[in-house]
C-alpha cells in the first residue's frame, strides 16, 4: 500500500488504534492514537515523511510576514477510482456535505477521499466565479479553515489543491472555528488577507471521529441547499475529467502558492471588545467572575484564553481544551446528556459562576448556571430571548418546531415578544428570520433548540461564541452597574418559564425495504403517515392541531402537546411528546400509536416501549 500512497499507511495506523479505542481506556487512546497522529506526515517529493516533527513544530520554522506563513500543501495520491454522480450526491446533508473521511468503523467505507475532496474544492471555485463574476485581472481568495478531526489535515490540502488549481488564491487558517470562517468573508485587514471571496470549513460538527465534511460561505452567509446539489453536480463532472497531470498541475501550483493566516486572533480579539464595550470600555470586565469552558476537545477550546481570561475571569477547572479529534472523554455537543453532565461537574466542583461548553466547530453552545442549573434547549431559548427583547422590545423570536408550548407563553405573555415557531434546521430558522425582515416583521434572533443561534446584529451568524458572548455582556454590564450575584443575573431571566414534567423524543425509523412502501420512497411513506394522523386527530375532540404549523403534526392535548414530522435526511419520524406528568405524556402516545399502527414499515416499537403496550 506504500506503493500507492504514504497515507495509507497513516489512516490503517489510526483506523487501528481507533478500533483498539473502543476496548481499552481513556489512557491509551491518549498513548496510543495521538502520537501516530501528531508524527505522521504525508507525502513529501514523492518520498513517505516518517519523523518526529509536529503539526506545530513545521509552522515554527515557516517564514512569517505581517501575519502570514506561506507553506506548501501536501501532494495527493494518483489513483482514481470510478466515482459517479450518485455518490457525490448522496454527500449532502442539508446545507452540508458530509461523508466518512478515514477507516476504522466497520461497514462504513471511506466517501470523503482526497481526489472527491479536490473535486468538490475545483466545484465551489467555479460556483463562486461565477457568482462574483470578478474582474479578469483579480483573483478571488478562499480561506480554509477546519476542527479537530483526526482527517482534517488531509483534507485541508485536499482543499488547496482543488481550489489553487481551479485558479484560487488559497488562505489556510489552520483550527479554526465556523463562525470565524464565515466572519473572514466580512473582515477588512489586508494584514490577514481579507476579506475573502469564499470559505470553506472542513467539520462534521459533533459526528464521530471517522466523519467530516465541509460548510461554505460567502460574505451573503451560509450556502443553502440548492446551492450544496449545484456544487456537488459540478464536482462530479469536474471529477470524471481529473487526468495525472492536472492533479499534479493542482499540487504545484498549491505548493507555490498556499499561505497561512492566524485569523483566529482576528476574530478573537473582536469578542473581547464586544464584551468590553458592553461594560463601558472596561478593560476587564469579568474580574472576579469564575467561568470555566468545556471545549469536548474540538476547535473551542481558544474561549477559554483568548476571550474569557484577557477579560480577567478566572478559568480554572475548565476540560477538554485540547483538540483531540477522536473525541476521547465525550461527544462536543450541548445536547448529549453526557456532554452536559461533564460541564455540570465542572462547575459544582469548582464553584464556578458559570460554565459554557460548546460543540465541536463553535457553532452551537450552552451554559451552566452557578446551581448547576442547565441553560441548554429551551432554557437557552428563554434566557437569549429576555436578552433580546430587552434590546429590542416587540420583536419576533424564531424557533425550531420542536420548541415548548411554555416557551410560546414565557416571550410573548412574559417578555412582550412574538414567538414564531417554524421548521427544523439551523439554516431554515435563520432564513425565515430573514425573511419576516423583509416582509417587514422585525426579528433579531433565530435560534433552535439544539444550540444554533444567530442575531441579526452578527450578520445572522450561527456564532456559539457569539451567543455565549451575549451572557458574558449581560454579566459585565451588571457588575458594572453594581448588581452582584455572579450568573444569578442569567437565571433570573428565566423566572416564569413554564417547563414540563415529562419531556421524550422517540424516533420511529421507516423500513424501505417493506413491502408496505409499494415500491414508493420513504418521504412519500412519511408523508403518508402525517397525513393519515392529521385526518385522525381532527375527529377527536380531546385533541387540537396547532392553528399555525410549519412543519408535521403538532397537537394539543391533556396538557401537553405532540409533533410528530419527518427527518430532513433520514427515513425516520421523529415523535416529540412534552406533558404535566407521565400519564398524560402516554395519553398522548397512545394517540399517535392509534393511528399510525396500521403502517406497518414503521418501526413504532420505541413508542410501544414508552406507553409500555
Amino acid at each position: 500500500m506504500a506503493a500507492v500512497s504514504g497515507k495509507v499507511i497513516q489512516h490503517v495506523l489510526v483506523a487501528h488504534c481507533c478500533q483498539q479505542d473502543r476496548k481499552l481506556s481513556t489512557q491509551y487512546r491518549k498513548d496510543c492514537c495521538i502520537p501516530y497522529r501528531h508524527k505522521l506526515l504525508p507525502y513529501i517529493r514523492g518520498k513517505l515523511a516518517w519523523t518526529d516533527i509536529s503539526t506545530m513544530q513545521l509552522r515554527t520554522f515557516s517564514k512569517f510576514n505581517r501575519g502570514i506563513v506561506y507553506c506548501n500543501a501536501a501532494p495527493s495520491a494518483t489513483i482514481i477510482p470510478s466515482v459517479d454522480k450518485g455518490v457525490f450526491l448522496k454527500l449532502q446533508n442539508g446545507s452540508d456535505i458530509r461523508g466518512v473521511a478515514v477507516y476504522g468503523v466497520e461497514g462504513e467505507p471511506v466517501t470523503l477521499t482526497e481526489p472527491v475532496t479536490e473535486a468538490i474544492a475545483a466545484a465551489f471555485a467555479a460556483w463562486l466565479l461565477d457568482r462574483k463574476k470578478p474582474d479578469p485581472s483579480k483573483r478571488l481568495k478562499v480561506s480554509i479553515g477546519h476542527d479537530s478531526r483526526i482527517s482534517a489535515q488531509k483534507l485541508q490540502d485536499a482543499v488547496s489543491r482543488g481550489l489553487a488549481g481551479a485558479g484560487v488564491d488559497v488562505i489556510q487558517y489552520g483550527l479554526a472555528s465556523t463562525p470565524a470562517m464565515f466572519n473572514s468573508t466580512l473582515t477588512k485587514s489586508e494584514d490577514f488577507l481579507c476579506p475573502v471571496d469564499g470559505s470553506i470549513m472542513i467539520t462534521a460538527s459533533h459526528l464521530p471521529y471517522n466523519r467530516n465534511g465541509f460548510k461554505f460561505f460567502t460574505d451573503a452567509g451560509g450556502l443553502g441547499k440548492v446551492d450544496i446539489k449545484d456544487i456537488l453536480e459540478r464536482a462530479a463532472d469536474i471529477y470524471k475529467n481529473f487526468t495525472d497531470e492536472g492533479l499534479r498541475d493542482a499540487e504545484r501550483k498549491a505548493a507555490e502558492s498556499v499561505k497561512r493566516v492566524d485569523y483566529m486572533t482576528v476574530y478573537t480579539s473582536d469578542l473581547v471588545a464586544a464584551v468590553r464595550k458592553a461594560a463601558g470600555n472596561v478593560e476587564r470586565p469579568l474580574e472576579g467572575f469564575h467561568i470555566v469552558v468545556d471545549a469536548g476537545n474540538g476547535a473551542g477550546g481558544f474561549f477559554a484564553g483568548k476571550v474569557l481570561e484577557p477579560l480577567g475571569a478566572i478559568t480554572s477547572g475548565s476540560q477538554f481544551l485540547e483538540p483531540d479529534g477522536l473525541f476521547p472523554n465525550h461527544i462536543p455537543n450541548p445536547e448529549d446528556k453526557e456532554a452536559m453532565r461533564a460541564i455540570t461537574r465542572a462547575v459544582l466542583d469548582n464553584k464556578a459562576d458559570l460554565g459554557i461548553i460548546f460543540d465541536t466547530d463553535v457553532d452551537r453552545s450552552a451554559a451552566v448556571d452557578f446551581s448547576g442549573r442547565e441553560l441548554n434547549r429551551n432554557r437557552l431559548i428563554a434566557l437569549m430571548s429576555a436578552i433580546v427583547l430587552e434590546e429590542h422590545p416587540g420583536t419576533t423570536i424564531v424557533t425550531d418546531s420542536v420548541t415548548s408550548d411554555g416557551l410560546t407563553t414565557f416571550i410573548e405573555k412574559k417578555l412582550g415578544g412574538r414567538h414564531h415557531r417554524f421548521k427544523r434546521g439551523y439554516k431554515n430558522v435563520i432564513d425565515e428570520a430573514i425573511r419576516l425582515n423583509s416582509v417587514g416583521e422585525e426579528s433579531h434572533l433565530a435560534i433552535e433548540t439544539s444550540g444554533h443561534g444567530a442575531l441579526k446584529e452578527n450578520h445572522w451568524l450561527d456564532d456559539g461564541a457569539y451567543l455565549m458572548v451575549k451572557l458574558l455582556n449581560k454579566l459585565a454590564s451588571a457588575k458594572a452597574s453594581g448588581v452582584g450575584g455572579g450568573s444569578k443575573v442569567l437565571t433570573d431571566l428565566v423566572d416564569g418559564l413554564e417547563e414540563p414534567g415529562v419531556a421524550v423524543e422517540l424516533r420511529l425509523k421507516i423500513d424501505q425495504n417493506h413491502s408496505d412502501l409499494k415500491g414508493g420512497s420513504f418521504r412519500e411513506y412519511g408523508e403518508a403517515v402525517l397525513q393519515h394522523l392529521a385526518n385522525v386527530v381532527n375527529s377527536d375532540p380531546k385533541l387540537q392541531k396547532a392553528p399555525v404549523n410549519y412543519e408535521g403534526v403538532r397537537v394539543s392535548g391533556y396538557g401537553g402537546w405532540f409533533l410528530l414530522r419527518l427527518s430532513l435526511h433520514d427515513p425516520v419520524l421523529p415523535l416529540n411528546i412534552e406533558a404535566p406528568s407521565n400519564d398524560d405524556a402516554v395519553k398522548l402516545g397512545l394517540a399517535v400509536l392509534a393511528a399510525v399502527n396500521e403502517f406497518k414499515a414503521l418501526d413504532t416499537s420505541a413508542l410501544n416501549k414508552f406507553v409500555q403496550v
